[in-house]
């Protein structure tokens, strides 16, 4: 076994922790494992099909996965920044988490992929990526591998839409948003989509049209994407998990560039770095309040 199996086992038996979440093959490519034997932790592995935020599970409203007991997590750098943010925002505590933080050199652009990455099959959230090796963690894993391939794919439809009128940006969204079918996997795959009740299921008042029209569709991606602001750590799983490929990262990634100009601020795997949405500072510029 390597080292991640022998940690995984060592912690089992130990009982440090009742369960380790990370990554196993599965039928159809990798999938999110759970173990509880120590017997089955040769089963767990990382490559770069390794594409899920497994930061998801620790969302509070997975209430059953924290049932579980004391958890050890395996995290990519990306998904060591979401548990800051779950950490930062109250939603777990530090001290309940065994982190086991892996040394990354990119992922695919889906879990069934071959492991050897390309300009093609490489993951838009890969690009200029920081956080290569995480700095939040109980233990670090694996050597750092090369950087991943260069890929400019999702730089050039930013550029394109950036490039658009008004009206030719708004006739791209509404073509993308009617497919919307409103069947919630981009906050459910979403490790910061938290809330125990979502606005979009409120019904006194009903602030969220709930039928999958355009109108409904738009009001219900950019409140998630507005609540996202400051938040989002670009991990795309939202844009991944969408079956009607709606290209939601393009959203996600708009606000955070707008976050990082105004507040300079990106969403980092330090929980005690301060998000603008909870630090009040006199010095905001608010020229938008007239």
């Amino acid at each position: 076994m390597n080292e991640m199996n022998e940690l995984a086992a060592r912690l089992l038996a130990e009982d440090a922790v009742k369960v380790v979440i990370g990554y196993e093959e599965g039928p159809v490519g990798v999938r999110p494992a759970f173990v509880t034997d120590p017997a089955m932790a040769g089963s767990l592995i990382f490559d770069s099909r390794c594409v899920q935020n497994l930061a998801v599970y620790l969302n509070p409203r997975r209430s059953h996965v924290a049932g579980l007991g004391k958890l050890a997590i395996i995290v990519k750098g990306c998904d060591a920044k979401a548990v800051a943010g779950l950490i930062r925002e109250n939603q777990v505590r530090r001290e309940d988490l065994v982190i086991i933080g892996v040394r990354c050199g990119g992922v695919a652009r889906c879990a069934g992929t071959a492991a050897e990455l390309t300009s093609e099959t490489v993951a838009d959230r890969c690009r200029d990526c920081g956080v290569r090796e995480p700095s939040l963690y109980d233990h670090l894993l694996l050597p750092l591998p090369p950087p991943p391939p260069e890929s400019t794919r999702r730089e050039d439809k930013m550029a394109e839409l950036a490039g658009m009128t008004a009206e030719e940006r708004w006739a791209f969204w509404s073509e993308q948003m009617e497919r919307c079918i409103r069947c919630n996997a981009c906050r459910e795959v979403c490790p910061m989509c938290f809330c125990v009740q979502c606005v979009a299921e409120k019904n006194q008042p009903q602030w969220i049209p709930t039928s999958p029209t355009l109108e409904g569709n738009v009001m219900w991606q950019m409140t998630r994407v507005m609540h996202q602001a400051g938040r989002c750590v670009e991990c795309q799983e939202c844009e991944r998990a969408c079956p009607s490929d709606i290209p939601l990262g393009l959203l996600n990634t708009r606000v955070a560039r707008n976050v990082e100009k105004r507040f300079q601020y990106k969403a980092s795997d330090d929980p005690n770095a301060e998000a603008p949405m909870g630090n009040y500072r006199t010095d905001d510029e608010e020229e938008f309040i007239l």
